[in-house]
């Protein structure tokens, strides 16, 4: 017996390598005659059937909604079935969610019927440049089941797996932070335009410092764009929605954004317009970015400049660079980002903003006036929010936060002179948070230095005020008329003092 199967083995190991031998020279199209044929005769011998889920389809630009739900379900499957697998981190950081490796197979079983679930990645032969990501490692889930099965499997399984796949994606979901690659990183090198981290941030409406009615009509307008997908495809609209932050630096626009993403449970997409080489390459990234998000773009005055006049300036900058031929200077193809604003404009409310939806378009800006219009326009930032100085009702909820205080004798002198005085949350947050921990301030000491600061405020207003006015006044001066209707102007020139007429 064992010389019977030693030498089958033999006889088996022969054959293959006659086969590899042959097989180099045959012409491909005799090849590809052989592989059909011998599929339609594996077809009528092997009852199984086997469906494949690639992570991304054929277009390449889009991950696989089914992969992912896929994923999620057989992460909350294969942990008592696989030998093989591997874990992330899971919701709040507090566990671990494992998920069956790469070459792994687990059952699964449904009214009766068992069917096979694998997970295997297939590396292209093509030694060109990866350009979209999934190219270079193709990722897919391989379903096995008995072709008695087909209707069981095809009308009710599948949608039972994506169904459950979802529901457990919604109760395991670790809300996101995300950041751009770098264009010279993301061809061929990272599997995403994407990368990420937790997104953990403590801000709340109820810890903001704004107004109540402010904040509450904030509020408001979230929640019906959260419940508004119907009502978004009656009117014909993407189901998206923009919002412009803008006031003075120290106001509380990147704590807002915080505080939408922890109200709705939305992901943060942080994008970072200078790292994004062109059009088509933001592109991408919208494509790229999952629904119930928020796009996220700070200081859009200061990302790039978007105004007629860049490409002269840019032409100017070419020629000097040209003129220096410094040794090692990057060539400004690579060193600067080509999106323009017509790209920006089709990112927000283009015919490509449609890929998705639940997704709100936050800009930033500390000078409003900077922006073009255009940029905007109600239909693209549809609501325009004024993060301002902090006004009595922001400071009653920064004391509330810091100091555990609902009412202080102090509090009515604060309210005076906040209505004379312009400061920023962030400075008032300052004074009232303990500086150290070794010297703990009590709360009177901390509003008395918030009172030091405001007195010290006041006087710099009066001073500049008094400043404006003596030069306004000084101007006035300047030409005076004189009897004989000339107007006599004031020379100063190397200290002596003297006048012409005109």
């Amino acid at each position: 017996m064992e010389s019977s199967w030693s030498g089958l083995g033999t006889t088996i190991a022969s054959l293959m390598f006659l086969w590899t031998m042959v097989h180099q020279y045959l012409p491909y199209q005799f090849d590809q005659n052989i592989a059909k044929y011998a599929q339609k005769l594996l077809g009528y011998i092997y009852p199984y059937i086997e469906i494949k889920i690639h992570e991304y389809t054929g277009d390449r630009f889009k991950r696989s909604e089914a992969y992912a739900t896929i994923k999620v379900y057989l992460s909350a499957n294969s942990g008592k079935r696989a030998k093989k697998l591997k874990a992330e981190i899971g919701k709040d950081s507090s566990n671990l969610v494992v998920s069956m490796d790469e070459h792994e197979q687990v059952t699964d079983e449904f009214r009766g019927a068992t069917v096979w679930w694998s997970a295997n990645m297939k590396i292209a032969r093509s030694q060109s440049i990866s350009i979209y990501p999934g190219e270079g490692e193709q990722n897919y889930y391989q379903l096995t089941f008995h072709r008695r099965h087909r209707e069981l499997i095809m009308d009710h399984y599948l949608a039972y797996v994506m169904e459950e796949g979802k529901a457990v994606a919604v109760r395991n979901r670790q809300r996101k932070l995300y950041t751009n690659n770098p264009s010279q990183n993301w061809y061929g090198y990272k599997k995403s335009v994407w990368s990420h981290d937790i997104f953990d941030h403590p801000a709340t409406f109820n810890t903001l410092a704004m107004d109540h009615d402010e904040k509450q009509e904030i509020i408001d307008d979230l929640v019906a764009f959260s419940k508004g997908k119907d009502y978004y495809r009656k009117i014909g609209k993407a189901w998206k929605r923009g919002y412009l932050l803008y006031g003075p630096p120290g106001t509380g626009k990147s704590t807002m954004i915080a505080a939408m993403a922890n109200y709705l449970d939305y992901d943060v997409y942080d994008l970072e317009l200078t790292a994004v080489k062109n059009n088509t390459e933001l592109k991408k990234l919208l494509i790229e970015a999952t629904n119930k998000s928020i796009i996220v773009i700070e200081d859009i005055d200061c990302s790039l400049d978007l105004s007629g006049k860049r490409k002269k300036e840019e032409k100017q900058k070419d020629d000097e660079e040209e003129e220096k031929n410094l040794p090692g200077k990057p060539d400004k193809e690579e060193s600067s980002s080509k999106v323009t604003l017509s790209g920006l404009l089709n990112f927000i409310d283009g015919l490509w903003s449609s890929c998705g939806g639940e997704r709100l378009i936050v800009f930033t800006t500390n000078y409003v006036e900077k922006l073009d219009p255009a940029l905007i326009r109600k239909g693209r930032m549809d609501k325009h929010i004024e993060l301002s100085y902090c006004s009595f009702q922001g400071f009653e909820v920064l004391a509330k936060n810091y100091l555990d205080l609902d009412s202080h004798p102090l509090f009515e002198t604060i309210r005076q002179m906040m209505e004379e005085t312009n400061i920023t949350p962030a400075d008032v947050a300052e004074h009232l948070m303990h500086k150290s921990t070794n010297e703990e301030r009590n709360a009177t000491t901390c509003l008395e230095d918030l009172i030091q600061s405001l007195h010290k405020l006041k006087e710099e207003m009066k001073s500049k005020e008094a400043a404006a006015q003596l030069e306004v006044k000084s101007k006035a001066t300047a030409l005076q008329p004189k009897e004989n209707g000339s107007i006599e102007k004031t020379v100063v020139e190397n200290g002596d003092t003297s006048k012409e007429e005109s």
